[in-house]
C-alpha cells in the first residue's frame, strides 16, 4: 500500500493556507447541441458561465490532443436513462451497448468494453462493467451534476484501458465549493412511458462552517418490461422461428410449434427487462484558499433482468423428437452491490514551477450474482483500490504541464458452477506527463505514458474441463504510450490541428484466462493466456472555429492496430453454448465526426438555433478484410431549437444507416430514423436551474436496434416514449 501512503501524505499538508487560486483554463470543447449558457452555470454559486470548463484531470489543459463533449443541465436532465451508455447517445462519436436497459456501456468511436474508461470524477468506476456486456455501470445517472465524454489520444492519461476514450460523470459527493447561501439542494424526478420507469433523486450540501461542506445524495428509480415500436425478435430470428415451428408441426409437436409461433409473433414489450435501483452517499469536504481535502462514501443497489435469446434452449432429443430447454430455473437476472469510498485533496501552491498538487483515491467492495430464476447461478466478487497523483506546472511565458503517478489493483473471483473466469489479481503502477507550449498562433502538444501491468491467476485451466490442466499463470507487460499534437490558430475564430499517437495496452484478465460457459451472455468463453500486448498508430486532425453566426467541429481520425484483441464466433459448441475465443490480428479503425450549429433568429427574448450531427467509423481485421462486430454505422441528425425568455423547445430527427458490413457471426441491422421533441420551461425564470421538461421520442413508434448491442437481434430500443422530467435547484 505504498501507492496509497503517498497519495494520503500529499493531501494532508493542504492544512497549510497558501495564496488564492488560480483560475481554471478553459478549453474550446463541445457541448450538447442545445446546450445554452444558462444549462451551465454552477450549481451551488448560481452563476452563469458562457465557458465550458472539462473537469476531468489534466484534459482541461489540453486543446489539441483531446476531442471532448460535455452533457449537463437541461440535456442531460432530457436524455437521463437508467444506464450512463444509454443517457450519451445523442452525443457525436457516441454509441451504447444496450444490452438490457439495466446495463448498457458507452460505445466511442466504435471502440467498447476493455478499451473505454468509465470514470467518476477522474477515477474508474470499479466494477465489473469492462468484463463483459451483461455486466450494468456503478454509476447513476439520476446523482450526476455533468458528464463529459473524451476522445482522441489524450484519454491515455487515465489508463491504457481508455485506448478507444473515456467518459467522466462529476457529482458533488465530495463537495468542490461553498454553497453561496450556506445551503443547495437539487431534487430529480422523472416518468417514462416505455418502461413505466420512475425515478427520483435529490442532493443537499450544507456549509457547516465557512469552511467545510457537507454533502448527502440519494436515489431510486424503477421501471417495467421495456415497450417497443414492432417485433421483439428481428425479421431474421422471427424467420428461424418461424421455420422451427414449421418442422415441429410437420412432427407432430404441436405444443412446440405453437411456441416458436408465439415467440416468431411477440410484439409490445421485451420480456424480462425491468430494473430496480437505488444509491446513497454523502462526504465532507475542507475548503479554503489553500485547496481542499475531501471524502466521501456511497453505496449502490441494482437488480435487473437479462432477456435470453428466443429458440437458444431449444435442442432435438436422441431419438429425433423436439424438446425445449425452458429454463426450469427460471429467467436470467443480475443483483449488483457496490460499496464505495472516495478522497479527493488539491493543494494550491502557487510557486514558480509547480501550481498545484491534486490527489484522487478510491476503494470499492463489489459484488453481483447471477440468478436463474430464484437459483443463485454465479457470484463475481471484486475489490479494487486506485489512486493518482499530479503535480500541475505554473504557466511558464506559455509552458505548463501535468505530470503524475496512478496506481490500480483489483482481485477477481467469479464463484458457481458458471464461473467463467477464474480467480485473478490485476496490478498497475503508471507514471505519465503531458506538457504544452505556446508560440504565438502554434500550440505543440506532448504526452507519455508507461505503465506496467501484471495479471495473475493460480487456477487457469487449459485446454477443456475432461482433458484440460489447471496452473498457475503470472503475466507481466511494459506498455509504453506518447501521442504529439500541433494546433494552428490563423485567427480567435479558427484552430486547425492534427495529432499523431502510438499507444500499447495490456490484455485484461477476461481476455487472458476466460475458460468457460457465461449463462448472461449465452455464450461459451475462452481466453488465450499467452496473448501480447495490443498495439496501435493513430492519426487524428481536426478543423474548429466560428463563421459568423455559424459555430463548426470536424474531425477525422484513423487508428491501426497490431495484435488487436477481439471475440470470435468459432462455431462450434460446449455446453450447448456457441464458443466464443478471444483472438488477435491486425485491424485498422478510420471514422469522422461533424458538428454544426447556426443561429438563424436572434432578437430581443427570441432566438432560433439549428444545428447538426454526423458520425461514421469503419472497422477491419486487415488480414482477412472482414469487419470487426458490432461497429455502428453512419448516423446522421440534425434539430432546431427556440428560446422564447423560460421556454426551450426542440424537434429533431435522426436517421441510422443500414450495417451491412458486419462480422461472420454477425446479422446486418436494417436503417432506421427516429424524431424525437420536447420542450422545457423554467418557471422561476431563466436564470434559475429549475425546470420542467416535457419530451416525446421516438414520436412514431418505429422498429429501432442499435448495431453495437450483443442483443440488438432480440432487445430493441424504446418504442414512443413520452418523459416527464422535473428538477428543482435552490
Amino acid at each position: 500500500m505504498s501507492i496509497l501512503n503517498a497519495l494520503l501524505a500529499s493531501s494532508a499538508l493542504i492544512a497549510a493556507p497558501a495564496p488564492a487560486p488560480r483560475e481554471p483554463v478553459a478549453a474550446p470543447v463541445t457541448a450538447a447541441p442545445d446546450e445554452a449558457d444558462p444549462q451551465s452555470r454552477d450549481g451551488v454559486h448560481g452563476e452563469a458561465s458562457t465557458d465550458i470548463i472539462i473537469t476531468a484531470p489534466y484534459v482541461r489543459e489540453l486543446d489539441v490532443l483531446a476531442q471532448k463533449s460535455v452533457l449537463t443541465g437541461d440535456a442531460l436532465l432530457r436524455d437521463l436513462r437508467p444506464q450512463i451508455g444509454d443517457t450519451l447517445t445523442r452525443l457525436p462519436g457516441v454509441s451504447a451497448t444496450s444490452f438490457t436497459p439495466g446495463a448498457s456501456r458507452p460505445v466511442l468511436r466504435g471502440f467498447q468494453g476493455e478499451r473505454i474508461r468509465v470514470l467518476t470524477d477522474g477515477l474508474g468506476s470499479l466494477d465489473v462493467s469492462n468484463t463483459s456486456a451483461d455486466h450494468g455501470v456503478t454509476i447513476d445517472p439520476l446523482t450526476a451534476e455533468r458528464v463529459e465524454v473524451l476522445r482522441g489520444p489524450a484519454v491515455l492519461l487515465f489508463g491504457s484501458q481508455a485506448i478507444g476514450g473515456a467518459v467522466n460523470v462529476i457529482d458533488r459527493r465530495i463537495p468542490r465549493a461553498v454553497p453561496e447561501n450556506g445551503v443547495h439542494v437539487d431534487a430529480i424526478g422523472s416518468y417514462g412511458s416505455a418502461a413505466e420507469e420512475r425515478s427520483v433523486g435529490g442532493a443537499l450540501d450544507v456549509a457547516l462552517t465557512p469552511q467545510i461542506v457537507a454533502h448527502v445524495d440519494g436515489s431510486y428509480r424503477k421501471s417495467g418490461d421495456l415497450r417497443v415500436g414492432g417485433y421483439v425478435l428481428s425479421p431474421t430470428l422471427r424467420a428461424e422461428q418461424l421455420d422451427i415451428a414449421a418442422e415441429e408441426r410437420a412432427e407432430g409437436n404441436l405444443d412446440e410449434a405453437a411456441e416458436a409461433e408465439a415467440l416468431a409473433g411477440l410484439r409490445g414489450r421485451v420480456p424480462n427487462t425491468a430494473t430496480e435501483t437505488y444509491t446513497l452517499g454523502g462526504g465532507i469536504a475542507l475548503i479554503n484558499d489553500g485547496g481542499s481535502l475531501g471524502i466521501s462514501a456511497g453505496y449502490y443497489d441494482s437488480n435487473y433482468g437479462v432477456p435470453a435469446r428466443p429458440g437458444s434452449g431449444h435442442a432435438h432429443g436422441e431419438d429425433g423428437g423436439a424438446e425445449v430447454a425452458e429454463a426450469e430455473e427460471g429467467p436470467v437476472t443480475i443483483g449488483m452491490k457496490q460499496f464505495r469510498a472516495d478522497m479527493r485533496g488539491e493543494i494550491n501552491v502557487n510557486g514558480g514551477f509547480l501550481d498545484t498538487i491534486r490527489t484522487r483515491v478510491g476503494f470499492s467492495d463489489y459484488e453481483h450474482t447471477e440468478f436463474e430464476g430464484a437459483e443463485v447461478g454465479t457470484r463475481f466478487l471484486s475489490e479494487a483500490f486506485e489512486g493518482r497523483l499530479e503535480l500541475v506546472q505554473a504557466d511558464r511565458d506559455g509552458w505548463r504541464g501535468v505530470t503524475g503517478v496512478q496506481g490500480f489493483t483489483r482481485r477477481f473471483d467469479a464463484i458457481g458452477a458458471e464461473a467463467f473466469v477464474p480467480r485473478n489479481d490485476t496490478a498497475q503502477f503508471g507514471i505519465f506527463t503531458v506538457q504544452e507550449v505556446g508560440l504565438g498562433p502554434l500550440e505543440l502538444e506532448v504526452a507519455g505514458r508507461y505503465e506496467r501491468t501484471d495479471v495473475s491467476s493460480n487456477s487457469v485451466l487449459i485446454g477443456g474441463e475432461e482433458d484440460g490442466e489447471v496452473v498457475a499463470i503470472d503475466r507481466g507487460f511494459d506498455t509504453f504510450s506518447g501521442a504529439v499534437g500541433v494546433t494552428y490558430a490563423p485567427s480567435d475564430q479558427l484552430r486547425i490541428g492534427i495529432t499523431g499517437s502510438r499507444a500499447e495496452r495490456a490484455p485484461a484478465a477476461e481476455e487472458l484466462f476466460s475458460n468457460g460457459p457465461h449463462i448472461a451472455t449465452q455464450a461459451f468463453e475462452i481466453g488465450n493466456p499467452f496473448f501480447t500486448k495490443e498495439k496501435s498508430w493513430g492519426v487524428e486532425g481536426f478543423v474548429r472555429g466560428t463563421a459568423g453566426p455559424l459555430k463548426f467541429n470536424l474531425a477525422a481520425y484513423a487508428t491501426w492496430f497490431d495484435d488487436y484483441i477481439y471475440e470470435f464466433n468459432t462455431g462450434e459448441e460446449l455446453d450447448e453454448l456457441p464458443v466464443f475465443q478471444y483472438q488477435q490480428a491486425d485491424a485498422r479503425y478510420y471514422g469522422f465526426e461533424a458538428e454544426l450549429s447556426a443561429t438563424l433568429v436572434q432578437t430581443d427574448g427570441f432566438a432560433l438555433r439549428a444545428d447538426g450531427v454526423a458520425d461514421y467509423v469503419d472497422a477491419r481485421l486487415t488480414a482477412t478484410d472482414t469487419a470487426v462486430p458490432r461497429i455502428p454505422p453512419l448516423r446522421l441528425r440534425g434539430g432546431l431549437e427556440a428560446d422564447a425568455g423560460p421556454v426551450n423547445g426542440r424537434v429533431e430527427v435522426e436517421h441510422v444507416f443500414e450495417q451491412d458490413k458486419v462480422a461472420a457471426f454477425e446479422l446486418p441491422t436494417d436503417a432506421f430514423t427516429l424524431v424525437n421533441a420536447s420542450v422545457a420551461w423554467r418557471p422561476f425564470g431563466s436564470a434559475s436551474e429549475s425546470a420542467v421538461i416535457l419530451s416525446a421520442n421516438n414520436i412514431f413508434d418505429v422498429d429501432a436496434r442499435r448495431h453495437a448491442s450483443f442483443t440488438k437481434d432480440f432487445v430493441p430500443l424504446a418504442g414512443r416514449d413520452i418523459r416527464v422530467s422535473l428538477r428543482l435547484s435552490i
